[in-house]
């Protein structure tokens, strides 16, 4: 079955234009031409997969529309927008968003990107072991099962993104070791790490808002300046 796809944005010759690449790729596109419509798509489509989400727009911009999606769910979330600057794409990536397109942008790197999220949005949600004791991984009170892709603090269940799921995955295996951005970026997103510092580092600030009881102070994902970020090994 085809996937279906939400494409945002209130100029309608891009979103038509999004919609030709996307269909010829096989994908099925629901179009909607700014915020309220993305979230009534949303509510009405419970089969759409991942949404293409527009900054700027009308009644309710793309910012808006994707912290009130990301209250209730987990779905992958590419921001498109004309600016370039760092901190818009930072912007995007702080209030929930999974990736960051400009405009005008290559198709052919659209497609790649549906792809990938696509991908890692499949694996958060799929099962990979009939005997789910191989899959829980534990270090102290922070808890892993990868079976049912759910990550418990002090046995409370939080809520992670797929991508914050798959960088807490891949630290959990990992425990002890330090890792850059640029490693930590491409074993998770599977692609060159240009301006991957910014990138993860926002991600490693959601994740310890997450399961750190002071993010400030973090007993998990720690910073070892200079180099990168590892998964403590708590030994209790």
């Amino acid at each position: 079955m085809a996937e279906t796809i939400l494409v945002c944005d209130d100029d309608r010759e891009i979103a038509a234009a999004i919609d030709i690449y996307l269909t010829a790729e096989g994908y099925k596109v629901i179009q909607a031409y700014d915020g309220l419509g993305a979230l009534e798509a949303l509510e009405s489509n419970q089969e759409i997969k991942l949404i293409l989400m527009d900054i700027m727009m009308p009644r309710l911009d793309g910012v808006r529309a994707t912290m009130k999606i990301r209250e209730t769910r987990n779905i992958p979330i590419i921001m498109l927008s004309a600016r370039s600057e760092d901190n818009d794409k930072i912007l995007g990536l702080n209030i929930g968003a999974d990736d960051y397109i400009t405009k005008p942008f290559n198709p052919l790197e659209l497609i790649a990107r549906v792809r990938s999220q696509l991908r890692r949005y499949s694996g958060y949600g799929t099962a990979k072991s009939e005997n789910a004791d191989d899959s829980v991984i534990v270090n102290g009170g922070l808890e892993i099962n990868d079976a049912a892709k759910s990550v418990t603090v002090d046995g409370q269940e939080v809520s992670l993104t797929p991508v914050e799921y798959k960088i807490v995955r891949f630290l959990m295996e990992n425990r002890g070791r330090v890792f850059s951005s640029a490693q930590i970026y491409e074993s998770v997103w599977n692609e060159p790490s240009y301006g991957a510092d910014n990138i993860v580092a926002v991600h490693i600030r959601h994740i310890r808002e997450k399961i750190e009881i002071n993010p400030k102070e973090p007993r998990y994902i720690k910073v070892i300046w200079g180099h990168g970020y590892k998964m403590e090994k708590i030994e209790d």
